[in-house]
């Protein structure tokens, strides 16, 4: 089976067809990873590739399939933390943590990693941490992880780039002056259906009470910041509509930990209204599959 699907994504001017890898991939293919950086080591792992930055002794970037599928526990957790062999000029270590004060905080999180012993273990590579406070890591990032584990079950195939904001003069920990970023983000395209959906996430470095939406940016906006081009592969007219549109309502909130609970186990809604699969029908005759609040039942692409 091939390791890409192709869809045909329409806009008002055109058609035109373009593959996204689908479930069967084992990460993304380099055609769909951040664009080259000069201070970048790029590093495929069986479950995710990153983009490592020697000067912060850090991923830059970690970029990852989810589907259903993987969402199936085959390993628990294996907090075998350990050194990645793969970087060539050495990834942070054991002491650069040791005493810190802050967590060896994932950014492909091991609970997305659980479905093959390889990937569980890869994921607790020093490369693929970062400096967190715990209220944070344990916290609103553990809520927004667990949201897009949701948003996996509910949409299938999603495309995830996640990692720290850097920029230089940040303050640093351990011999290896790991830097300790004042910001994370997360940016997501739903790749399972042509409906051309991406959003993205930007949290600061703290503890929040507040809920997942708060924290919504358009994708354009993560790339200003970061200096990153994350999905500069796509068609152009497509890479613009993801990246620059904000749809909170194209994304399904009501299974999400969005209320401002660390806890992690409140499951409500912000907006407190329900939401049912849109009854419109696509062109190929089948129900549409978007969930929509509106009262009119139909979602924004048929209403």
């Amino acid at each position: 089976m091939s390791l890409f699907s192709y869809f045909l994504i329409c806009t008002l001017s055109a058609c035109l067809f373009i593959y996204l890898p689908s479930a069967q991939a084992q990460q993304p293919n380099a055609h769909f990873l951040p664009a080259p950086h000069a201070d970048v080591q790029v590093v495929n792992h069986k479950g995710f590739s990153l983009g490592y930055s020697e000067a912060h002794e850090q991923a830059r970037w970690v970029a990852y399939l989810m589907s259903r599928s993987r969402l199936n526990k085959v390993v628990d957790r294996a907090d075998d933390f350990r050194p990645d062999p793969s970087v060539r000029t050495g990834s942070a270590v054991e002491t650069d943590y040791s005493g810190s004060g802050y967590d060896r905080g994932h950014l492909a999180p091991a609970a997305d990693m659980q479905w093959s012993v390889a990937t569980m273990s890869e994921s607790f590579y020093y490369s693929n941490m970062s400096p967190q406070l715990a209220a944070f890591n344990r916290g609103v990032w553990k809520r927004l992880e667990e949201l897009f584990r949701d948003w996996a079950g509910l949409y299938d195939s999603l495309l995830v780039v996640t990692g720290p904001v850097l920029s230089p003069g940040l303050p640093s920990i351990g011999p290896n002056r790991v830097s300790v970023p004042q910001f994370y983000y997360k940016v997501l395209v739903d790749t399972a259906h042509a409906r051309r959906q991406g959003i993205g996430f930007l949290l600061p470095n703290m503890a929040s009470q507040l809920p997942l939406t708060a924290f919504v940016v358009c994708i354009d906006s993560v790339e200003r910041l970061t200096g990153i081009d994350f999905f500069h592969s796509f068609p152009e007219s497509l890479e613009k509509a993801i990246e620059r549109e904000v749809c909170i309502s194209c994304w399904d909130w009501t299974p999400a930990r969005i209320a401002g609970n660390d806890s992690g186990n409140n499951r409500s809604s912000d907006s407190g209204a329900s939401t049912t699969q849109c009854k419109g029908t696509t062109k190929s005759g089948n129900r549409c599959r978007n969930s929509t609040r509106s009262t009119s039942g139909y979602c924004h692409l048929h209403d």
